[in-house]
């Protein structure tokens, strides 16, 4: 098996592409199948100091950008009953202690997610993808994968709906799931 090692992160501030980014999140509906939606408005930077393990990373997502593919569901879970956009119209992600690495080489970025006035703590596991230069911009361009899961009734996002089977309706723990590819600020 052959091991590909990944050059290391240049310090600096590393700002995210959202045309080459992702912010998806999928919940488990009347406990049967998962719901699937993405926010297409984010903005973040990623800064990079000598050592890569102290990055500080701060992320802001439009929520009024959420898109399920089902306009009369967006236009529910924008309503007061779930997101309220018109009074919280953004969620913020912000780090709180630098990038951990465990033994087996796993990072984990702990920080702070704001969603409808309410911050909590969150943890993500994030996979380094490595880093290229962009043929088409020049740019140096790194690549991350991370994943979440939350309560959605930390934040009151939502009701908690029980069916006569005992399963809720939707179900409370949320995937958050983000690609991104961000690009070294020059």
């Amino acid at each position: 098996m052959t091991t590909v090692q990944r050059p290391e992160l240049a310090s600096g501030t590393w700002v995210i592409d959202p045309v080459h980014s992702a912010v998806t999140f999928s919940v488990r509906h009347l406990a049967l199948a998962g719901a699937r939606g993405a926010f297409a408005e984010f903005s973040g930077q990623i800064t990079v100091g000598d050592d890569p393990l102290t990055s500080e990373v701060r992320a802001e997502i439009a929520i009024p950008s959420l898109n399920t593919l089902n306009e009369a569901r967006d236009g529910h879970l924008l309503s007061a009953d779930f997101f309220d956009a018109d009074n919280h119209p953004t969620a913020v992600f912000a780090s709180t202690g630098g990038v951990q690495q465990d033994a087996d080489g796993e990072y984990t970025v702990k920080g702070e997610l704001t969603l409808k006035g309410v911050s909590k703590p969150v943890e993500l596991k994030l996979a380094y993808n490595g880093i290229t230069t962009n043929p088409q911009s020049n740019a140096d361009t790194a690549g991350f994968s991370a994943v979440t899961e939350i309560l959605r009734s930390d934040f009151g996002v939502g009701p908690v709906m029980t069916l006569p089977n005992g399963a809720l309706a939707i179900a409370d723990k949320v995937r958050i799931e983000l690609e991104i590819e961000a690009v070294l600020a020059q």
